[in-house]
């Protein structure tokens, strides 16, 4: 995670990777749309990624189905998963960053991106997987700007950046994290 304390600039650098359902759900283009409505309440999904030869060109989501099947009074048996898919699929690679990630779904509005190595997808990441990430590093960068700044002077557990000890209670004093005795100049800890 990078970040520029003196401009509130944070980014958070945790990989894709490390979020990402691994088990995405695929059909081809020449699927029938019952099948993939079907495929997906079996899976409980709220998405397949659509493969022509094998590479990943489209996604049919639950809006594809209710927008372009249910609203128009279409046969979901009649229609091909690759006649609703929504194009041009975006995706991602495993080493992009959930910062890079959701920023990419707020610009293009989607809530799903494939993630895919050499044409293969290999995983999904959506919303639901980004924001408790989002959430629980705001929470621990709030912590650690109070810490910093002094508001919250003791009682973090960690090592002395002067010493290494390893301590219950570090002290914030001018951008250091330091143990009781390093802090305070005298012997008690």
């Amino acid at each position: 995670m990078n970040n520029n304390i003196g401009t509130g600039q944070y980014h958070i650098n945790v990989p894709v990777k490390e979020i990402i359902k691994y088990n995405a759900v695929t059909v081809s283009a020449d699927t029938r749309v019952d099948k993939v409505a079907e495929k997906m309440c079996r899976i409980g999904t709220g998405s397949c990624i659509v493969l022509q030869n094998n590479v990943p060109k489209g996604i049919v989501t639950e809006d594809d189905l209710t927008c372009k099947i249910v609203a128009r009074n279409r046969k979901p048996s009649e229609v091909f998963a690759g006649e609703i898919m929504s194009t041009p699929l975006i995706t991602i690679d495993a080493d992009t960053t959930v910062d890079e990630a959701a920023h990419l779904m707020i610009s293009r509005k989607v809530r799903r991106l494939p993630v895919v190595d050499k044409q293969k997808v290999i995983g999904l990441v959506t919303i639901r997987d980004i924001l408790p990430v989002t959430s629980e590093l705001n929470e621990i960068m709030s912590e650690l700007l109070k810490f910093r700044s002094g508001e919250e002077s003791h009682n973090h557990p960690g090592v002395c950046d002067s010493c290494g000890k390893m301590t219950d209670n570090l002290y914030a004093v001018d951008g250091v994290f330091l143990c009781h005795k390093c802090s305070h100049g005298d012997d008690t800890d």
